[in-house]
C-alpha cells in the first residue's frame, strides 16, 4: 500500500541543546542567588524543548499522534518564541494556549485528550507553519511519564 503523498508527519524532535541551555540559565540564576527577570519562565526539571521542522509552508492540521508506552501525562506547549543565539529568555507571555494534554491511566490501552484544546492548538500550529520553518515547543511530562516513553507527533495535510 503506497503512502498518501498529501500526508505530512512530522514528529517532535528534542532540542537537548536548547533545553540544556535553558537549565544552565536556571542553574546560573540559583548560584548567584539572583531572580529571573519579570514573568520570565524557567524550565523545571520535568519540562524539555522539542521543535517541528516545517519542510512544507501550507498545511492543514489534521490529528495528533501520540503514544504513552505507560502510565503518564505529557503536556505540549507551544511558543510564540524564535530562538535566537544567544538564547533570549523565555517569557510567560510567549506559552499559547490551549496546550495539548494527553494522558494514559493504569490499565488502559488508550491515550486520552481533551480533542477541543488539542483541535485548537493544532490549527495554531497548521497557521504559524505559513509564517516559520521551525516552532519550538515545551513539554511537560508527569505522573510517570517521561521523554523516552513518549512518541509524540503531528499529521497534517498538504
Amino acid at each position: 500500500m503506497a503512502a498518501d503523498p498529501s500526508l505530512l508527519v512530522l514528529p517532535f524532535v528534542e532540542d537537548a541543546q536548547l533545553t540544556k541551555c535553558m537549565r544552565l540559565r536556571a542553574q546560573s540564576l540559583q548560584q548567584k542567588n539572583e531572580r529571573p527577570q519579570d514573568g520570565e519562565k524557567l524550565l523545571q526539571s520535568n519540562e524539555y524543548i522539542y521543535h517541528l521542522d516545517f519542510a512544507q509552508q501550507n498545511l492543514r492540521f489534521l490529528r495528533w499522534k501520540v503514544q504513552l508506552k505507560k502510565p503518564g501525562k505529557v503536556k505540549i506547549t507551544g511558543t510564540s518564541q524564535h530562538w535566537t543565539p544567544d538564547l533570549t529568555n523565555l517569557m510567560t507571555r510567549q506559552l499559547l494556549e490551549p496546550p495539548a494534554i494527553f494522558w494514559k491511566k493504569p490499565g488502559q490501552q488508550a491515550v486520552e485528550f481533551n480533542e477541543a484544546d488539542a483541535q485548537e492548538f493544532g490549527e495554531r500550529i497548521s497557521e504559524l507553519a505559513k509564517i516559520r520553518k521551525v516552532m519550538y515547543f515545551m513539554l511537560t511530562f508527569s505522573e510517570g511519564a517521561e521523554p523516552a516513553s513518549v512518541k509524540c507527533s503531528v499529521n497534517f495535510k498538504v
